[in-house]
């Protein structure tokens, strides 16, 4: 698998990341996790994407009890994030340095290693001042316990002034990453999110490559009973685009898929993962033999008018004051 350097730093992550959303450490849920990861590995993938609020913290675990088991912590690299509050507070949002100190012990302990590749800032905190977010972030790196770190889910001023705050005094813990939503159904970092990232230098790892599962074309003839869009606890995440427009671009997915005679998977993992700014595309799966069909996708590179017709068919709206 491709390896590509993530934004302006020295860390280079594979292609395509593994996503663990859905990550558990029942018996039956750590079998599936064990048998992903390994599969990952072996085709090559190094980064392996987590949060501090993924099953409340199974998904970590998850992770920590494969570390030694499954692959040498050294195989891989660990993304994850944390200001999230999961905890019964009134307040969702903390990138206060108390909590990020608390979550940051939290995740280590349950991901059983001493040190985070990449901590992402999991949500943008408007009640805690900049300079604390940030401070925090330098301290975790100078401890050691994180080696970079970067955004997720912000904005396009946010992220530049989280950039720029950093980059603003010598010594201070540059921002190398920002993890947001980028598919062919949801292109809305393209306005000032994506133009923001390629400005500052920042690798883009896009989350839910695949539209939250709409792009495989699963959702063409109706909703499958073994589907999230069938699924009490994930209907919502996989509803937001099951819509008119969505159905158009996932037809012309299928379309280009037939003629290149590949899965639709594969074209819309393609379409992203090549994108400018992208380091890397984060695919979830809810066993191996789903993620054996990701990691095809490696192998395929869209001709030029196939990609220049799914730009034009799932382009995002944009004005004033972006096409100014």
């Amino acid at each position: 698998m491709e390896r590509r350097p993530l934004g302006r730093s020295g860390i280079e992550v594979s292609s395509l990341g593994l996503g663990t959303m859905t990550w558990t450490t029942d018996e039956a849920g750590l079998e599936d996790a064990a048998a992903q990861l390994q599969t990952f590995v072996e085709a090559g993938g190094t980064l392996v994407d987590t949060a501090d609020v993924f099953g409340q913290g199974t998904a970590e675990a998850a992770i920590g009890q494969l570390i030694g088991k499954v692959v040498a912590r050294s195989e891989i690299q660990i993304a994850t994030k944390a200001g999230v509050r999961t905890d019964g507070s009134e307040r969702k949002r903390d990138t206060s340095r108390g909590w990020l100190v608390r979550s940051l012990e939290h995740s280590l302990r349950r991901l059983g290693t001493d040190y985070i590749d990449l901590w992402l800032l999991h949500v943008h905190d408007p009640d805690t001042p900049l300079e604390e977010t940030m401070g925090a972030l330098d301290a975790a790196v100078t401890s050691g316990k994180v080696r970079y770190v970067g955004v997720s889910n912000h904005t396009g001023w946010q992220t530049a002034r989280a950039c720029a705050w950093q980059h603003a005094w010598p010594g201070r813990t540059p921002v190398v990453a920002s993890e947001v939503e980028y598919s062919l159904l949801q292109r809305g970092i393209e306005r000032e999110v994506l133009p923001a990232c390629l400005a500052m230098e920042l690798g883009v790892l896009a989350w839910s490559p695949l539209g939250r599962g709409v792009l495989t074309g699963k959702y063409r003839y109706g909703r499958p009973s073994d589907s999230r869009a069938a699924s009490a606890q994930w209907a919502r995440f996989a509803q937001t685009y099951l819509d008119e427009r969505s159905a158009g671009i996932v037809e012309a997915v299928a379309t280009a898929a037939d003629g290149l005679g590949v899965s639709p998977l594969e074209v819309a993992l393609a379409w992203v993962r090549d994108q400018p700014g992208v380091a890397g595309a984060i695919v979830g799966a809810r066993n191996a033999t789903q993620l054996r069909a990701s990691l095809a996708a490696e192998q395929l590179f869209l001709p030029p008018e196939i990609r220049l017709a799914l730009d034009d068919v799932s382009a995002p709206q944009v004005g004033y004051p972006e096409s100014y």
